[in-house]
């Protein structure tokens, strides 16, 4: 058994694809184990992970689309060549495997393949080239872009640092949201070349710094203007954390970002379709019926922008993933741009949402964008898939989401197409919280930098069936659960203020005025195709031409929005669940808190709810007792699994929560 598994082989198994195998050229496995434990009647699944290696056609005009591929190196036979990470898990015994390939797309280069009880074969694979390559990290090698003689391709790229701790001297060129990463380097090391403003605010045009005050160097071991490097930024006196600084600066060897796309298209065409002698060279060869992309976040507006660039359709013509299930994810991701940031986050100036946001056809009239949806291309080819689309609260109020409902006039419900179902999360924090029933003190300390607590209003249980549903749907024809989501139609969606909202005074609580991220129109230049997002940002940083109307959901005298698939939680409250919090410090004090939904607890007793002034009923005034409240909650719990939005399993421990919970004990 030893000699079988082998955590590691003694030499990379080299895997040749065919030509049925698209440009997917030789699969490296460099690590073969078990997953520990077992999985129900799936049994035991083990873990491959290596790396793949593909080459592009420039001239195919399935590969044409990928910005810069021109000027990529190119081998021999005139093709682009990459690389990247992957792995796959699946039953030991693939008899009992469900005929499914699940593609996870990584976040930020975060994901791992595990087993599944369903027998569900489960894949990621890298596809950002910026990302550091590290132990557990999926990333990609993407060639890097020069002119057409040979020389270096320049451009102007944007930087910008706020929040440093106080006297920091030097920073690093990095940019993103969470795991940020390295900028490409300056063409000169001389800030002649470049320009760094300060600003007090985001509204504030800014202070020019002169260019004999910084240095692109290191400041930490010597005074400035420090030891001479390309990767980070040294101010004289120190950087002020009360202010927020923008570098721009003239960088070279921008990588071709947009080969990722490419790269996921051909390891799951390979995986699926891909016939290999002997047959041990496509580890799942055979056993692949039906394919599903999930992204969440970033890599759901990976999956969104994958179709819209019409990757969906490998280079044999075949569809890619026959069901795509993007999560909380509003918009696409800048990928296939020059000197893009695919880990950004709608933070200023980041692109992402100037393209199509639509499932279907819409005219972007105020951006005088034209007709588009994000199934242009696939509907041409045949090779839409069926689509889950999952988001909540935060995604209105801190990624503005609300055009892609309403489009950019916000005057009408922008329909979805048949092969469309959307499934709207009410009063939840990005991703979703950590669900069960604790009470929490109305004075409970704020989540992270933020002031409210944090919102544990769940979304994972229901997820579950609707990935369930999804599969069904794909595998099965089977109907899929009725879309669930606030809309103009029936009075949903209203300006996002106090007043429109409905939402109550509660003391000593903020309100939501002021909380919710503008939707800016930005001018990135001439070469910016907007509808795909890609090509080239000319103008750097963009200006800002236009701020796009956005609604956000209403609410009850709770304070809790009253349309979408409502969890158990929503049904049965323990307090006020939002999709927004209140920055507590720091540059951004006061506004929206990242991506953070807040939580307003309830008063337990009615006597403590008056003495408090708080206008929503206590728990005692809404249950009674400790009984009648998990008689609510097994009410919805059922209500819930008849409409399939839940499974069983979930929904008896659910309810198992809510008797072992403290909420009204002793009552």
């Amino acid at each position: 058994m030893t000699k079988f598994w082998g955590t590691m082989l003694g030499a990379a198994c080299v895997l040749a694809a065919t030509a049925a195998q698209a440009k997917l050229v030789r699969l490296e496995i460099s690590n073969r184990a078990p997953i520990a434990g077992s999985f129900g009647p799936a049994g035991t699944y083990e873990l491959i992970s290596g790396k793949f290696y593909g080459e592009l056609d420039p001239r195919d005009p399935r590969n044409a689309i990928i910005n810069d591929l021109q000027l990529a190196p190119k081998n021999a036979r005139g093709m682009v060549e990459y690389s990247a990470t992957f792995e796959i898990a699946k039953p030991v015994d693939m008899a009992k495997a469900s005929g499914f390939l699940f593609y996870n797309v990584p976040n930020r280069g975060n994901g791992r393949a595990g087993g599944d009880a369903e027998g569900h074969i489960r894949v990621v694979s890298g596809w950002q080239g910026d990302i550091t390559p590290a132990a557990g990290r999926q990333t990609a090698s993407v060639p890097v872009a020069h002119n057409r003689d040979g020389s270096p391709l320049t451009g102007k790229v944007l930087v910008r640092f706020w929040d440093m701790a106080r006297g920091s001297t030097s920073l690093p060129i990095e940019a993103g949201y969470g795991g940020k990463v390295p900028q490409p380097h300056p063409a000169s090391m001389d800030t002649k070349t470049a320009h760094l403003v300060r600003k007090a605010n985001d509204r504030d045009p800014g202070s020019v710094i002169p260019t004999s005050d910084f240095s692109f160097a290191n400041c930490t071991a010597a005074n400035f203007p420090g030891m001479p490097d390309p990767t980070r930024l040294c101010l004289k006196g120190g950087f002020d954390p009360q202010y927020a600084y923008e570098l721009t600066y003239i960088a070279k060897d921008p990588p071709v970002l947009g080969v990722g796309f490419a790269a996921t298209r051909d390891l799951n065409t390979f995986l699926r379709y891909g016939a290999s002698k002997p047959a041990a060279q496509n580890p799942v060869e055979g056993k692949v019926k039906w394919t599903i992309g999930v992204g969440v976040s970033q890599s759901g507006n990976f999956l969104r922008s994958f179709l819209n660039l019409g990757f969906n359709q490998g280079e044999d013509g075949k569809i890619v993933f026959d069901g795509m299930n993007p999560q909380i994810a509003g918009r696409q991701v800048p990928l296939n741009l020059r000197w893009s940031v695919p880990g950004g986050a709608s933070q200023l100036y980041e692109p992402g949402s100037e393209g199509t946001l639509w499932w279907s056809p819409y005219n972007d009239k105020a951006r005088n964008l034209g007709t588009h949806s994000l199934q242009d291309r696939c509907n041409a080819t045949h090779t839409c898939p069926k689509i889950f689309e999952e988001f909540g609260s935060t995604e209105f109020w801190g990624l503005r989401m609300s055009p892609d409902l309403v489009g950019t006039d916000a005057k009408a419900d922008v329909p979805l197409p048949a092969n469309v179902r959307r499934y709207y999360f009410p009063g939840v924090t990005h991703g979703g919280g950590s669900g069960g029933f604790a009470v929490v003190a109305r004075n409970a300390a704020g989540a992270g930098g933020c002031t409210l607590p944090a919102n544990p209003n769940p979304t994972s249980d229901y997820l579950r069936a609707l990935t369930r549903a999804l599969a069904d749907w794909v595998s099965k024809g089977t109907e899929p659960p009725a879309s669930a989501y606030p809309t103009l139609a029936h009075g949903d969606l209203v300006l996002p203020t106090s007043q429109h909202l409905g939402f109550p005074t509660i003391p000593g609580a903020p309100a939501p005025d002021g909380r919710f991220l503008h939707f800016f129109v930005y001018d990135f230049g001439p070469g910016y195709k907007r509808a795909d997002v890609s090509g080239v940002m000319d103008r750097t940083p963009p200006a800002i031409t236009g701020i796009i109307p956005s609604l956000a959901p209403k609410v009850d005298g709770d304070g809790n929005e009253t349309s979408g698939l409502k969890s158990v939680q929503a049904r049965v409250p323990l307090g006020t669940y939002l999709g927004w919090n209140v920055q507590a410090r720091g540059y951004y004090a006061g506004d929206q808190c990242g991506f953070t939904g807040g939580y307003i607890p309830f008063a337990t007793l009615r006597i403590e709810r008056v003495a408090a002034g708080d206008p929503r009923p206590s728990l005692e005034e809404r249950y009674g007792t400790h009984a009648g409240f998990v008689s609510r909650v097994r009410a919805a719990t059922e209500d819930l699994v008849k409409g399939r939005y839940l499974l069983p399993d979930d929904a008896a421990r659910i309810v198992q929560q809510a008797e072992q919970s403290a909420v009204l004990a002793g009552r």
